[in-house]
């Protein structure tokens, strides 16, 4: 232990004591809730199968670091919030990461070291990264009790901004800066696509061949069930829209503004605008219109929606192949994917999505798969195992502060490993009702 671990730290004196702080508490962890994503990932097999994606050339009779608990310890590191494999050369000796990597926490059997991780990393494949991709959906499928009856797939992409020479750095215009454009598929909360891509390309690229690997993997789970593609502007492909309609599957994706559109919305812009001069209040008008854009192979629905607020007016076109009412079709459905940045938000700020620092392509699409991995281990146990608490809506941020960062004590002897919680954690009721949920059919 080096000497700024063991010298004291005096800090302002309380009346009649000296208040000193050091790093020789002992068996300590700050980390204990990991051992409730320890019981989610033993319910849903996740790390015992993506480590079954993932060839291991090693030679057994020297492999001190078996793959599937390296794999564990980065994905509920990253569940926990550390982002970074230096991280690890000091985790790897923490009693809770130890446990949930499923190694008994001795101070002698420390987990795999940043260098160790990093190989791991830098060893992975392309067909690995497919089959840890199909994961997504088939944990997904096993989630339902019962096919559900309609189901709508979000669809959406995002900048990951980089700093580095990473292989498929380009320049982004929009964005206005040098980064990845990873693609999102999600349904509702459920994650079913993470894939990293280079940033010179169109937003919609792969979207087709993704959306169409999907639905026919769900129909064949499910073939009653009705699916719907839902996407903003930049999904808005002809060829898309012909796949969906020729396979029995419902989209709804928004339009850019044109003159052609501008035009029939104009009268309707008028009508709002008188409204709100009478009234002082917003106004909101929809109205729909069949219509082709010169790419397009035949017209469509397009929903119109003029609406007139205090600081101005605001167009919005939706084209749509769903047979509803046209606010219906806008207010029930397109807006609500907007809950879908909330999740991107949760993978890039909250799981770290964007730590794609990794010089090739490969293994940042790895990282990435990683921090999804981690995403649906606290999205099954807030939805599955706290459905009924005031923890139900949280995101990841949340959800790791109350329930896994809890300090604790550690104590090893030759039967038990024990872990003391602190006396003054305030969720304590939290802990135990999930504890509960997860440990109900177990035992």
């Amino acid at each position: 232990m080096t000497e700024c671990n063991t010298q004291a730290i005096e800090f302002s004196r309380l009346p009649g004591r000296q208040v000193v702080a050091d790093f020789q508490g002992g068996r300590l962890t700050s980390d204990a809730g990991l051992l409730l994503l320890r019981e989610v990932d033993r319910r849903l097999g996740l790390v015992e199968a993506i480590s079954g994606c993932l060839h291991d050339p090693r030679d057994p009779r020297y492999v001190v670091h078996e793959q599937q608990a390296m794999l564990a310890q980065r994905i509920f590191a990253v569940a926990a919030g550390y982002e970074d494999l230096n991280d690890h050369q000091t985790l790897r000796d923490d009693p809770a990461l130890q446990t949930a990597a499923g190694k008994v926490p001795e101070l002698d059997e420390p987990l795999a070291s940043p260098s160790t991780l990093c190989r791991l990393e830098q060893r992975v494949t392309r067909r690995a990264l497919v089959d840890m991709s199909k994961l997504f959906v088939e944990l997904f499928l096993k989630s339902f009790e019962q096919p559900p009856e309609e189901i709508i797939l979000d669809i959406d992409a995002t900048d990951d901004p980089i700093h580095g020479q990473q292989e498929g750095r380009f320049s982004h215009g929009y964005y206005r800066h040098y980064c990845f454009l990873p693609l999102y598929v999600f349904c509702g909360g459920h994650l079913l696509c993470a894939l990293l891509r280079p940033a010179n390309i169109d937003p919609a690229r792969h979207s087709g061949a993704i959306v169409k690997l999907l639905v026919d993997r769900i129909r064949q789970q499910w073939p009653e069930v009705k699916i719907i593609v839902r996407g903003d502007s930049g999904f808005c492909r002809w060829k898309m829209m012909r796949w969906c309609e020729n396979h029995g599957v419902d989209y709804v994706f928004g339009i850019g503004r044109n003159k052609v559109l501008e035009r029939r919305i104009d009268p309707l812009m008028a009508e709002v605008e008188a409204a709100f001069d009478k009234t002082g209040e917003k106004q909101r008008h929809f109205h729909e219109t069949e219509y082709q854009a010169k790419t397009w192979d035949r017209p469509r629905r397009v929903i119109m929606k003029a609406e007139r607020l205090l600081e101005g007016p605001n167009r919005r076109f939706v084209v749509t192949s769903l047979d509803r009412p046209p606010q219906a079709v806008y207010d029930e459905c397109y807006t609500l994917r907007g809950d879908m940045e909330n999740r991107i938000k949760e993978q890039q700020l909250m799981l770290f999505a964007d730590r794609t620092s990794c010089h090739e392509f490969l293994p940042n699409q790895f990282r990435l798969l990683l921090s999804s991995f981690a995403y649906v281990l606290l999205h099954h146990l807030r939805s599955e195992h706290l459905a009924e608490t005031e923890l139900a809506p949280a995101q990841a941020d949340r959800l790791r502060l109350t329930l896994v960062k809890i300090a604790a004590r550690v104590c090893l002897s030759t039967r038990r490993v024990v872990f003391h919680l602190s006396s003054n954690c305030p969720y304590q009721s939290l802990f135990r009702a999930a504890a509960a949920s997860l440990l109900l059919d177990t035992g």
